[in-house]
């Protein structure tokens, strides 16, 4: 059943009241079952764990991973078997679309963690109480909401804006209550072989996996004498080396730094071919050309010249050359360079963003004293009383959080706060009209605002450009979450609850599980803020943030001249490439944001990445015909089967980590 929707005429002339009279006649569904019990509970449940494989994949690549198509799959295919089989009633669409927007809310939570508050560590050394960032979370989470929903009117009821993304999922809903059932159960199948062959290969390449099956299970090492477990190696090039090593054969080498230094490795990694599969061919292009471009050419010779040298670590041992410490001493400057500067660029070539968040605030009280008179919708809206009160007293909360935990003075945590409310329009609107939010970019304006008042506290530019980006970024995936929604006739009401309890969700799913993988504790119970960043999780937007901040703080003095050279190029290539973007509206294929975004990444993540996009990418060109089997699979598929990736492996790998965590 095609939704249906205003015209652009009735958009440009009918008053909100018009609108809103339309729609409660039209599209709002009444009573139908929507936060009920099971959809609360089932988006508690799957918003749980889709988060944990969102904070799996972001420490890996700095990517926030979408989860709503995947819970909405899911949910869909779990009540139509339970109604099958006479165990469930099916569920409604306004159920699925309410636990959708409970588990896409849980994953939101996880930013924060890979993002400002990884590198407020990095950079203190100070391990944040698990309890503080499980405040901090939910404060800002809930202010974002507030922020969110005076907006809603605006842009959703009176404006009719697209949110693009948002109108994906309503469509999708619509074909799978409204269609053919069959497609939608065809997708979790399809989902669901993916991820358990992911999850069985992923098992083979675990060494916790390995353990309980062959020592626990199996018993090898008692009646076989196994004294290790037997681990298909995830880098396939290791065989190549100890064959080599045994051989006293070749080793390859540029400029006579080893490959392995170098993080030059082939690696089949299962989730980083879905992330490959879901970012395009044009973006994994982009990171290929950034990593190849530093890790083939830039680091070598930054060896060879003494840029980039073994260090001292504190306890008076030398730390060897690796990835991570040419990424930490020369590359994170040119890669950062690259991501601000083109980031920055390409908010700047969209003025629309800044004219048109605005433009309508000024009508708004026309409108309202052109429709004098009751709200028709005020029983199903969130009342404007709560936002009213509310922001100002979890703005407040905010600031006294961010001062008490984090040291940032009362002047700064106070003056970041009406940054919040620009920055969320600015955001909302973007997001409204392109799906895209410009977090990164924006934070970067309020890092450097605050740092210019502040050099001396990192925490001082970290935290209230935290604060504000991702009560933004809330805000807005918020409300693109909130328009399938409307799309569909729900009650914003229950969406704004559900938004809560799915950020609840996420942080208690995932706050644990962040000091699990990334800060374990030692054999005496101490824990370290140095194995936040490894080979394995190379937390890239961490790095991008605390880059900034130490630029702020240090200035360039301390840094090798080669790599203030090569800062200002990167700066130069970041402008040039995005002007080519505009002036070609897009067709240029390279991003200055994704070849950044290469650098600090491992390359061998990059590389699978690559390759996970390029295989999509051919078999798309392939199968471009409609109806066939391989469209049906390869394209329309492509979102299902990347799911299943990134779900298999992410979910294997964290029960590795809790396996080896028991076990030792």
């Amino acid at each position: 059943m095609a939704i249906q929707q205003l015209t652009d005429e009735q958009i440009r002339t009918w008053t909100r009241a018009q609108k809103d009279e339309w729609w409660f006649k039209n599209i709002f569904r009444g009573d139908m079952p929507q936060l009920s019990l099971r959809s609360g509970f089932t988006g508690f449940l799957l918003g749980g764990i889709l988060a944990a494989t969102a904070l799996y994949i972001g420490a890996k690549t700095g990517i926030g991973i979408g989860v709503g198509l995947t819970s909405v799959i899911l949910s869909f295919a779990l009540f139509k078997a339970l109604s099958s089989a006479g165990l469930a009633d099916d569920y409604t669409i306004l159920e699925n679309n309410c636990t959708q927007s409970i588990a896409t809310a849980a994953g939101y939570a996880v930013m924060p963690m890979i993002s400002s508050l990884s590198a407020y560590m990095l950079i203190t050394e100070r391990i944040i109480p698990w309890w503080q960032m499980m405040t901090w979370i939910i404060v800002i989470s809930i202010l974002g909401v507030l922020v969110a929903f005076p907006m809603k009117r605006r842009f959703i009821n009176e404006e009719q804006l697209p949110f693009p993304e948002g109108r994906a999922s309503g469509v999708v809903l619509d074909s799978l209550y409204n269609g053919d059932a069959g497609e939608g159960m065809f997708k979790a199948r399809l989902l669901g072989w993916v991820a358990g062959g992911t999850a069985a290969y992923q098992a083979i390449v675990s060494d916790g996996w390995m353990k309980l099956l062959q020592f626990k299970i199996l018993r090898m090492d008692q009646w076989a004498g196994v004294k290790e477990p037997w681990v298909l190696h995830e880098r396939l090039d290791t065989y190549y080396y100890q064959a080599a090593v045994k051989a006293e054969m070749w080793l390859p080498k540029i400029l006579g730094t080893d490959f392995r230094v170098l993080g030059l490795r082939f690696t089949l990694d299962a989730a980083m071919l879905g992330v490959g599969g879901l970012m395009g061919i044009a973006v994994a292009t982009s990171c290929l050309l950034g990593s190849f471009l530093n890790f083939a050419v830039l680091a070598p010779l930054m060896i060879q010249a003494g840029d980039i040298t073994q260090r001292v670590a504190p306890n008076g041992n030398l730390v060897p050359i690796s990835r991570v410490e040419i990424v930490n001493q020369w590359s994170l400057w040119w890669a950062v360079t690259m991501m601000v500067v083109g980031a920055l660029m390409g908010l700047l070539a969209k003025p629309e963003m800044f004219t048109s968040a605005f433009k309508s605030f000024g009508k708004k009280k026309a409108v309202a004293a052109a429709a004098p008179g009751k709200d028709l919708l005020s029983h199903i809206e969130v009342p404007l009383w709560v936002s009213y009160v509310g922001v100002p007293i979890f703005s407040l909360l905010g600031a006294t959080l961010a001062h008490s935990f984090f040291g940032v003075p009362w002047l700064l945590a106070l003056v970041s706060l009406p940054l919040i409310f620009v920055l969320t329009v600015i955001c909302t609107n973007a997001m409204a009209l392109t799906s895209w939010t410009p977090t990164g970019a924006l934070a970067k304006i309020t890092q450097f605002t605050m740092g210019a008042i502040d050099r001396s506290n990192p925490a001082s530019n970290l935290l209230p450009a935290g604060m504000t980006s991702d009560i933004a970024s809330n805000a807005a995936n918020l409300l693109s979450d909130i328009k399938p929604g409307y799309m569909l006739g729900g009650k914003p009401r229950h969406q704004a609850v559900g938004h809560v309890i799915g950020v609840i969700a996420g942080v208690l799913a995932c706050v644990p599980l962040f000091y699990l993988l990334f800060l374990p504790a030692d054999a005496n119970g101490l824990r370290s803020t140095a194995t936040i960043v490894t080979d394995q999780f190379a937390f890239p937007a961490a790095l991008q943030w605390k880059g900034v901040a130490e630029i702020i703080a240090k200035g360039l003095s301390g840094l090798p001249a080669s790599a203030i050279t090569a800062m200002i190029i990167a700066a130069v290539s970041a402008v040039l490439i995005e002007l080519a973007r505009i002036v070609t509206k897009g067709r240029f294929p390279l991003s200055s944001v994704s070849i950044g975004l290469g650098v600090v990444l491992p390359p061998e993540s990059v590389l699978a990445m690559f390759l996970g996009a390029l295989l999509f990418w051919i078999m798309g060109r392939r199968n471009k015909t409609p109806g066939t089997k391989g469209n049906r699979i390869w394209v329309e598929g492509c979102e299902p089967i990347c799911a299943g990736l990134i779900s298999g492996a992410a979910l294997m790998g964290i029960g590795n980590a809790i396996i080896n965590v028991m076990l030792s």
